[in-house]
């Protein structure tokens, strides 16, 4: 998961982080809860920052950056399925519209993810044909 040591070193407090930070939240009625959450969500920050000092070591990505307007609509699209499914508890006592409301709200989530989010980051969508990502490697493979 973690290329270097200091990747590695705020991933580990990163965790950790995470894991002081629940135990806060479940013990917050407790004196003790209030503190632990503080002293997680400080830790939380910090790995955070390091993540960020540690960013201009990576290099650039080998991906292209695709579209930030397409990135943002397909978690939109993503998130929106499960507001589907939450407003269906809200809308409807029955288990069967429930259900309906809950498959649609999968469906929504799927065309976000698996449609949406992958056009976005320049890749193909699910069960289109795959070409080379890269022209410099098709027009190289082409000319042998």
């Amino acid at each position: 998961m973690a290329a270097t040591k200091s990747q590695g070193s705020y991933l580990a407090l990163f965790w950790t982080a995470i894991t002081v930070l629940c135990a806060g939240v479940a013990y917050f009625a407790e004196g003790f809860g209030k503190l632990v959450l503080v002293i997680g969500l400080v830790a939380v920050a910090m790995s955070l920052f390091g993540f960020l000092k540690i960013k201009p070591e990576e290099g650039e990505t080998a991906t292209p950056e695709g579209l930030a307007a397409l990135k943002i609509a397909g978690i939109f699209v993503a998130l929106g399925g499960w507001f589907v499914t939450i407003a269906g508890l809200h809308i409807t006592p029955s288990v069967p519209g429930r259900l309906v409301f809950a498959l649609v709200g999968i469906a929504i989530s799927l065309v976000g993810v698996i449609g949406v989010l992958p056009v976005a980051f320049g890749k193909k969508t699910v069960g289109r044909k795959l070409t080379a990502s890269f022209p410099a490697k098709a027009s190289m493979e082409h000319s042998r």
